[in-house]
């Protein structure tokens, strides 16, 4: 069997470029989409404030801090909705097999193409030009083999770019990228690859299976594979997302009530972005303690009604955490996901003309 022709395509600064178009006034300055005041979060910031060290996620006062000139935005995620649909129903004239990831991004499988233009990259570049023809706002288009490196090339050449990466240059690109940039490498993983002398591609691929297994475990496997530039992950058409959850370690564990708010923000911070940033709406949160050593607990509470703030969250995170202090050991982790996503959303989201997540 051939390769498989896959294509991700990333929307550039999605929420901030709506904004910029639809507001002359905003074009060429520092934009972040969030809340403004004390305990506001960025949610997607423009590339003029990217300059500045202003990214998704952090925090207002820190990103205002970094750039002075930098203007909020409040989000209207009805309006970048109603874009994620129309972006959504050019790829549909090209393939069925979309695979959203967020409102902004998603993989195509053009294998087998309802419109075959001779060459994935062919109909990366018709789908790119009927973006910014369309609805006047520009993505970047990564071409490959497999999802892992599709992703990866989109981020290549950003912003407005396209990048392909061949079967034949898939190894040698996944030699020089550093652990950190890997499909499922967070932080914490990076840190111990690190600690192993594992700092590249190259440096994984010369691992043996059975060593990155008994450190890593079932993921062993796939870092394996993925070092090889080895991806089978097939693109699957409307996943609905389960569960959306974040989660730290920390460097000292945690011993009071009194540390845990604090260390909760930025978990808090992170999570709240992702769920604004895809279109959520949970009535689930679910805390995870991980104690020194080792055993985990999680706890779990419902609400009647959709999740809207990120005060929500913190209040039910802090209640379902407080029960659990002063522990009788350290705390080394602190996670909370959100679920039970709503089954009109869902049920939109399985529908072929519909939103991207």
């Amino acid at each position: 069997m051939g390769f498989r022709r896959i294509i991700h395509i990333d929307m550039d600064a999605f929420y901030a470029s709506v904004e910029q178009r639809d507001d002359q006034a905003l074009r060429g300055v520092p934009v972040a989409v969030g809340g403004a005041g004390a305990r506001g979060v960025v949610a997607a910031a423009s590339y003029e404030a990217r300059k500045f060290g202003v990214h998704s996620a952090m925090a207002s006062v820190t990103a205002r801090r970094k750039c002075p000139e930098l203007v909020f935005v409040s989000p209207r995620f009805d309006v970048y909705r109603a874009i994620s649909r129309q972006i959504r129903g050019i790829f549909a004239r090209y393939t069925p097999l979309i695979q959203p990831l967020s409102l902004d991004e998603a993989y195509l499988d053009v294998t087998a193409p309802l419109v075959d233009r001779g060459s994935a990259t062919a109909i990366a570049e018709e789908i790119r030009a009927a973006i910014r023809l369309e609805t006047g706002l520009t993505a970047s288009a990564g071409v490959s083999y497999n999802k892992f490196l599709a992703k990866l090339a989109s981020d290549y050449r950003k912003p407005d770019g396209l990048f392909v990466i061949t079967p034949r240059m898939g190894p040698a690109f996944v030699e020089e990228l550093p652990v950190g940039k890997f499909h499922g490498v967070g932080p914490v993983t990076a840190a111990k690859m690190n600690k192993l002398g594992i700092h590249t591609g190259l440096d994984l691929r010369q691992q043996t299976r059975e060593f990155l297994t008994a450190r890593f475990g079932k993921a062993g496997d796939y870092f394996y594979r993925l070092a090889r530039a080895e991806d089978d992950r097939p693109v699957v058409p409307d996943e609905p997302r389960k569960s959306l959850g974040v989660e730290t370690t920390f460097a000292r564990d945690l011993l009071t009530w009194e540390e845990v708010a604090p260390a909760l923000d930025p978990v808090l911070a992170k999570l709240w972005a992702a769920y604004s940033r895809h279109g959520l709406t949970a009535r689930t949160v679910t805390v995870k303690i991980k104690y020194a050593n080792f055993r985990q607990i999680t706890r779990t509470r419902s609400c009647a009604e959709a999740i809207t703030s990120r005060a929500i969250i913190k209040q039910l995170s802090l209640d379902l955490l407080q029960p659990q202090f002063p522990p009788a050991r350290g705390v080394r982790l602190l996670g909370v996901a959100l679920s039970n996503f709503d089954a009109p959303l869902i049920a939109e989201n399985r529908q072929p003309a519909l939103a991207l997540r």
